[in-house]
């Protein structure tokens, strides 16, 4: 009964989410089933396995809230500021409409990358996106599969340096930086971006050839993009993500420079490096801070309701913060059960390499929860420990167990994607087989490719 209730808690969270029910929802009666069929005491339960454990959903929020919320911010001020469409514009004018594939995936990249939370980014891009695939006759099932890659792959688990949540979870979980695993992240982000692109252009030059054509849903409002007058200039637009991006590199880059003895200097430029450095959680929030002060200060239309648009961008942090966090809590009852703890047994005693072993068990776990962050955080607080012991270096640890859990997390069930094809008003059936390659095979092929390169030293 107890492996019967386990499967069901994860079949019933999947099968809710493809019916297009509230994430949290789902997340509460799967965890309930879990609960009562495994024997669990339904009040410890409910108030501490899935609310308030190290697992806990409201754990996670507490912890994270700051960076969802900074990044939502930013996002809005880019998004409302016309900075986002102006970078994408610029893109436009560089590449030409037709490369509408290539503009998307490059400006959400760009703008993920930068720390806008990926939600915000599918938001701002979407209206000016349409635009783009009228112009250039692009199914929309296309479009979704590069919003996907530019907003939701390598800028997330596989470029080093990026204050994605994922990339934050395994720096709190390992005590490394941002930066762990760098050349690693490297390889693997070249890998997404290369594949990802080409099969988006391949499936570019199928469509036509079969008479694929535009069709715009009965929701979709498109954006004019030849009114430039409202855009700021492409320099201004960029300097919020440069000043954001430098900020959070910058640390990494004097320190390397600097000799061991001098940063253990009381004077207060190393003690901010160091807290630069020490702080994966708070110094990229700050970072977002200054982005999204310049941003205020440069862009006229941000400047005259600041505290509005400042709130809204809260309000755009909350749905996919608690989205998350609920799915973490569902998590969070899984990990006391006895199946659960028979898994974990399992891989860790399994003949198997330790980084097959551990991309294994980060799957698993991100595909049970269909979320990325969620199997993360626990396999972070659950098993990541044990592959340390086995000799893995943190760095490789912190960036494959990131690169695997981009991968079966984006199963249909996954919130993410409900999410996104629910802004894009397509279907599973429509989307999700162009969706899935791009957020699925092609992120697992990635990272078993880097784990080769980790292998050989």
């Amino acid at each position: 009964m107890a492996y019967l209730g386990l499967l069901g808690g994860v079949a019933l969270l999947v099968w809710l989410a493809l019916r297009g029910v509230n994430i949290v929802l789902a997340a509460v009666l799967s965890s309930m089933l879990v609960i009562v069929t495994n024997g669990l005491p339904v009040a410890q339960g409910i108030t501490e396995y899935f609310s308030f454990g190290p697992l806990g959903a409201f754990t996670f929020a507490g912890k994270f809230f700051l960076l969802f919320t900074a990044g939502a911010v930013f996002g809005r001020v880019m998004g409302d500021s016309h900075a986002a469409a102006s970078i994408a514009l610029a893109l436009v004018r560089r590449l030409g409409a037709h490369r509408a594939l290539w503009i998307t995936t490059l400006a959400c990249g760009l703008l993920t990358y930068g720390g806008v939370v990926a939600f915000v980014v599918i938001f701002a891009m979407y209206p000016l996106g349409l635009r783009l695939l009228e112009q250039a006759d692009i199914p929309k099932r296309l479009f979704c599969a590069a919003l996907a890659l530019g907003a939701g792959t390598f800028t997330l688990t596989a470029l080093p340096g990026t204050p994605s949540v994922q990339n934050v979870i395994a720096a709190v979980g390992l005590g490394t930086d941002l930066f762990a695993g760098g050349w690693l992240g490297l390889a693997g982000a070249a890998i997404m971006f290369g594949l990802g692109m080409w099969y988006l252009e391949r499936q570019r030059l199928l469509a036509a050839k079969n008479g694929e054509h535009f069709v715009p849903g009965p929701m979709d409002r498109i954006a004019n993009t030849n009114n430039d007058g409202q855009h700021p200039r492409f320099a201004l637009a960029i300097m919020p993500l440069v000043l954001v991006l430098s900020t959070i590199m910058l640390p990494r880059l004097l320190t390397a420079s600097l000799h061991e003895s001098t940063l253990a200097s009381k004077a207060w430029p190393f003690e901010l490096l160091q807290f630069a450095i020490g702080q994966p959680i708070v110094w990229p929030c700050l970072a977002l801070l200054l982005g999204t002060l310049l941003a205020i200060a440069l862009f006229p239309v941000a400047r005259r309701d600041a505290l509005l648009i400042a709130g809204n961008g809260t309000q755009d942090a909350v749905m996919p913060l608690i989205n998350t966090a609920a799915v973490i809590g569902f998590g969070g009852v899984v990990t006391h059960t006895v199946g659960f703890e028979n898994f974990t047994h399992l891989m860790l005693d399994m003949d198997l390499p330790p980084l097959l072993s551990m991309f294994t068990s980060v799957s698993l776990v991100s595909a049970i929860t269909g979320s990325s962050s969620g199997g993360l955080q626990i396999f972070m607080q659950t098993m990541a420990p044990a592959y340390l012991d086995m000799g893995i270096s943190p760095g490789a640890v912190h960036r494959i167990s990131i690169m695997a859990s981009g991968g079966f997390d984006s199963l249909p069930h996954c919130g993410a994607i409900v999410a996104m094809l629910t802004i894009t008003g397509l279907s599973h059936k429509e989307a999700y087989r162009d969706v899935g390659m791009i957020t699925v095979l092609i992120p697992v092929f990635a990272t078993f490719c880097v784990m080769g390169l980790a292998s050989l030293g």
